[in-house]
């Protein structure tokens, strides 16, 4: 067998390490799920040990494909550059993303790695806010598009659906306290209506000591124990506890997050481009 590194093994290798899944990748990279894994297959096969492993919730690097990702991400880079200058970049223009920082940290850096190697002359601004700035901003063309998570079930196209959970500094206990003391998102947001919602059904006491537009914010008021938080599933950090029904605290919904385009941009090129990107690498029917 040859020991040549083949440019689609890499490609589809990269592609299923920043999406996380063969079924995720196989979009990106405009093949079937079973094609993505027979080149998998065959990388390994010219590398001699696995590549990937996986994991609770991912596929994972093994130390051979630790090893093996910063030389194939280069040689991608160095071939999108080499087709660039012999073709000329396909598309130009200006792109303006807006994206809540715990969205753009869980899923953007595959899209936007993808896009700048398939289209060298577009520029792109990255607007992080939350969803209730975002939406009005894309409303009026001051965004071309916007991930957002939906503020009613018409809204944008569909992506994927997030969950919401309950976290605390495990040795505070804040849980326990009465009335239960809570970090909320910002006024007019979705999580903070079915947060409130959930605990009102509850019928348990309760009081706002801290509301955050954004997760850092969220994140500290857990961890000083002033207060439970609620955050992304996407956004959850290793050193808080993740609550629940045991602790007294009520299930919460999954957000539904989708894809916001506005009508200004509709004969732009660049934004097609990218509005397809989005959707090739996050929607999950």
């Amino acid at each position: 067998m040859s020991k040549d590194l083949q440019l689609d093994w890499l490609r589809a290798f990269v592609s299923v390490v920043d999406t996380g899944s063969l079924t995720a990748a196989a979009r990106q990279v405009y093949r079937s799920q079973s094609a993505v894994s027979m080149q998998i297959k065959k990388l390994e096969e010219v590398v001699g040990r696995p590549l990937l492993a996986r994991g609770p919730r991912h596929l994972l690097l093994t130390p051979a494909g630790s090893e093996l990702l910063g030389y194939a991400r280069r040689l991608l880079d160095v071939h999108g550059e080499a087709l660039a200058a012999v073709h000329g970049p396909e598309i130009s223009g200006r792109i303006s993303l807006g994206v809540p920082d715990d969205y753009a940290m869980a899923y953007l850096t595959a899209v936007l790695r993808t896009f700048a190697n398939r289209h060298t002359g577009v520029e792109i601004t990255l607007v992080c806010e939350q969803s209730t700035a975002l939406i009005p901003k894309v409303e009026r063309g001051e965004l071309d598009l916007a991930v957002v998570t939906r503020d009613h079930p018409q809204r944008g196209t569909l992506l994927f659906r997030e969950g919401l959970v309950w976290v605390g500094a495990e040795q505070q206990e804040a849980w326990r306290r009465e009335p239960l003391p809570i970090a909320v998102h910002e006024l007019g947001s979705r999580a903070r209506s079915e947060v409130l919602a959930a605990i009102t059904a509850q019928r348990r006491d309760y009081r706002i000591v801290y509301h955050s537009p954004n997760v850092a914010g969220q994140l500290a008021a857990a961890e000083s124990g002033m207060a439970v938080a609620v955050l992304t599933r996407c956004s959850l950090p290793a050193g808080l506890k993740v609550l629940d029904e045991r602790q007294g605290l009520p299930a919460l919904p999954e957000l539904e997050v989708a894809l916001i385009r506005s009508k200004s941009s509709v004969h732009s090129p660049a934004v097609d481009a990218m509005h397809e990107q989005i959707i090739r690498t996050l929607y999950r029917p």
